[in-house]
């Protein structure tokens, strides 16, 4: 996987999401874009160099190009962490400076380090300096009283200048005090608009907008006014069929036509068999699938079958054939 296959990716990328895009979750939506960028869940640093490497950092060949994302403040501890994620095959390293949970905070790392743009340039200069793949970070616009008009510019800069090439921007600030991660999603207002002109005051980064966007169609009129990339979260892990199962042909130009979810299902058995025989258990890969059909007739008989029955003892594929099956016969 040549080294800029992220970059050229990044033109639509799936968000890292904590519980939610684990590496049975990125085998699932491989399955459904091939083009797409992928991450991981944030992953702090010293659990990286510490921790179970194989189950922190253990991804299947096929999630290619997929990004790693880690969270920390320690240059050191991220330097060594990014090194031990390239090596281990990962096509980037991505440095969380968004995520707003109190975990996080008490940590001095996530969106709280928008407060010290100094620390995340040193950081991140540690990180490219360890790495032979590309670093990269997620940022806010700014947090709490900060004026993102004057931050986020800085911030920019500041990373820029430590060796960075390519930014995701969530378009909204984060409160640290008053709001829940859950608040923060939603409650503080969306301003694509000062995402665009940084785009346009930094002509040689390579920026991604992620926030609230929902459909294909809001990523490609964010495409066509500049952006060099769009970052979708959970319309992409809700709704996937409808964001990725179109995104090869629709944001990267590839001939139709598009995979159906059903193929998709099909596809995961052979997966869901290999998981099963190394110990795992069925509803840690369908609790990802529960989506597959949303908005589609029978929709409720699959997401009804695989809820009642994955999380059974000994249950196997046969529960996942079952649940198309009646999905198939009620959407007849």
């Amino acid at each position: 996987m040549p080294n800029n296959a992220a970059k050229e990716a990044a033109r639509l990328s799936c968000a890292p999401m904590m519980d939610w895009t684990d590496r049975h979750c990125r085998y699932l939506h491989r399955l459904m874009s091939g083009r797409t960028l992928l991450y991981t869940e944030m992953v702090t640093a010293p659990a990286v160099i510490h921790g179970d490497r194989d189950r922190l950092l253990g991804f299947h060949e096929a999630e290619h190009p997929v990004a790693l994302q880690l969270g920390g403040s320690d240059p050191g501890q991220l330097a060594e962490a990014a090194r031990i994620g390239a090596d281990r095959g990962y096509d980037e390293i991505n440095l969380n400076v968004g995520c707003p949970s109190d975990r996080v905070q008490s940590g001095c790392f996530g969106a709280v380090l928008m407060e010290r743009p100094e620390l995340v340039a040193d950081c991140v200069a540690a990180m490219v300096a360890a790495s032979r793949v590309e670093v990269t970070v997620k940022c806010r616009i700014g947090v709490d009283d900060q004026v993102p008009e004057a931050v986020l510019p800085d911030f920019l800069d500041r990373v820029r200048a430590a060796g960075v090439r390519r930014v995701t921007i969530h378009a909204r600030k984060a409160w640290l005090e008053g709001l829940s991660p859950k608040e923060n999603r939603d409650v503080p207002p969306l301003d694509y608009e000062l995402v665009h002109d940084m785009v346009r005051a930094f002509p040689d980064l390579h920026i991604s907008i992620n926030g609230g966007i929902a459909s294909l169609a809001e990523a490609r009129a964010h495409l066509a006014r500049g952006v060099a990339g769009v970052m979708i979260g959970r319309a992409a892990y809700h709704m996937p069929a409808d964001i990725l199962l179109p995104a090869d042909r629709v944001i990267f130009g590839a001939p139709g036509p598009d995979r159906t979810a059903q193929a998709v299902v099909v596809g995961m058995l052979p997966y869901i068999e290999a998981h099963l025989a190394a110990g795992g258990r069925l509803n840690q890969i369908t609790r990802h699938m529960l989506g597959l059909f949303a908005g589609q007739p029978g929709a409720r008989a699959w997401r009804r079958h695989l809820s009642e029955n994955a999380t059974r003892d000994g249950a196997g594929p046969e529960v996942v054939e079952t649940a198309l099956a009646r999905m198939e016969q009620r959407a007849a």
